[in-house]
């Protein structure tokens, strides 16, 4: 290893790459959570921001994971580091840094991309530069590749389906309100159901919420029972008169879908703070993890001053810069009302259990994009902004050679510097 003082000095600059990285995470990333809501004007954007970034903050400080995979989805093999450690910290610097160049980038024409492709891509590029081809793990790059044609595909089709089965039953009948008063209770007890086992069937292990599936199943029901009986009393109740315009009952139905719309994204604010929290912080973890213990660690614990870093990092992102891709996912792809805003989110959501707990890698981001575009193209194409569409899947294209090449110019300069 090198010299204290050297050491000092890139420990300094890691941990601003982290804190700038987890920045660009909350400035792009994290809109992808309220962009409906905001679009849909479910929330205000000032409402919509406060809202993330308390759930954020909270997923990431609470439950962000303690003890994180040194790279992320296992892209290089560590043990080729073995006498080379002073590399493998150059590497994870140069894999923040580019990806926090390019998240801002994208961020900057309001194009939302995966923050975790990105971080990827870093760490694949000083990987081929340092430890050669052979030291790359092929099957999981393939992966990635796949997830970006699987993320976008099944948000679309389910988006699609759950908008449309919407309008059938409730938008496109002679009377919402009362189609509503019978519909919404099982919509709250899907959401209920889904949010309720994502957090606890091998959800949050550090809260120990990690129920297996045959325990998870009936505690879930059981809940999201409860709160749907509940809601549907409420509605019934204050919604007992059905001879209102229906200009009227369309207002009253689209506020209803908004409150629910708002519980969903709650929910995916506060995973994405748990859970990708950890494309700032694992690369950094990494890293003090050499710095002090000079040995390359296949697994490293997180204390929680990084904790705080990375979900302070994301909630500046969030106040200061997000709104430029709440915008995009929000109004320019489509215009959206709560009830489609309610179709985005919770295909979104549901996807993303499902794969998550089949271990098939899949990208929130473009989940969420191709929800909001499912649900424009059940209104016809025309309804569609098919110009931001093509930009948002070339930034997609780019992101993980773009990061690869950069992280490899940075690796260089940097190994010629220290």
């Amino acid at each position: 290893m090198e010299s204290g003082s050297l050491i000092s000095i890139v420990y300094a600059l890691s941990v601003a790459a982290t804190f700038y990285t987890a920045w660009t995470i909350g400035s792009n990333d994290v809109a992808n959570a309220m962009a409906t809501s905001v679009g849909s004007k479910a929330l205000t954007l000032r409402k919509a921001v406060v809202v993330a970034a308390i759930f954020e903050f909270s997923g990431a400080l609470l439950v962000g994971s303690k003890v994180t995979e040194t790279i992320r989805s296992k892209i290089i093999d560590v043990s080729l580091f073995q006498g080379k450690e002073w590399h493998f910290v150059l590497g994870m610097l140069a894999a923040l840094l580019a990806t926090g160049i390019w998240i801002q980038i994208a961020t900057m024409k309001g194009l939302p991309i995966s923050t975790t492709h990105a971080i990827v891509g870093g760490i694949f590029g000083f990987g081929i530069i340092s430890v050669g081809i052979s030291g790359i793990k092929w099957l999981v790059i393939l992966k990635i590749v796949l997830s970006w044609l699987i993320s976008p595909l099944a948000g679309f089709i389910l988006a699609f389906f759950v908008f449309v089965f919407i309008r059938r039953i409730i938008i496109d009948t002679k009377n919402p309100i009362n189609q509503l008063k019978k519909w919404a209770p099982v919509f709250v007890f899907i959401c209920c159901f889904i949010i309720l086992l994502s957090f606890i069937y091998k959800g949050l292990k550090n809260l120990h919420l990690d129920l297996p599936l045959h325990q998870a199943l009936p505690l879930c029901f059981a809940v999201a029972g409860a709160f749907a009986v509940i809601y549907g009393y409420i509605i019934k109740s204050r919604y007992k008169s059905d001879h209102r315009k229906l200009t009227e009952q369309y207002s009253v139905m689209e506020k209803l879908f908004g409150y629910l719309q708002i519980m969903t994204a709650c929910y995916m604010a506060f995973a994405h703070g748990a859970n990708d929290v950890a494309n700032a912080i694992g690369p950094f973890a990494g890293i003090i993890s050499v710095l002090h213990n000079k040995t390359i660690p296949t697994q490293a614990d997180v204390p929680v001053y990084i904790l705080l870093i990375g979900g302070i990092g994301i909630v500046i992102g969030l106040l200061t810069y997000g709104y430029k891709v709440i915008y995009t996912l929000g109004q320019k792809i489509t215009e959206l009302t709560p009830s489609r805003g309610f179709s985005a989110e919770f295909a979104t959501a549901s996807i993303v259990l499902l794969f998550s707990k089949l271990s098939i890698p899949i990208s929130t981001t473009h989940t969420i994009v191709g929800s909001v575009i499912g649900v424009g193209f059940a209104r016809g194409i025309a309804a569609l902004n098919m110009s931001i569409i093509k930009d948002i899947a070339l930034s997609w294209l780019w992101t993980l050679p773009f990061t690869a090449v950069l992280s490899i110019i940075l690796y260089e300069l940097l190994t010629l510097i220290f």
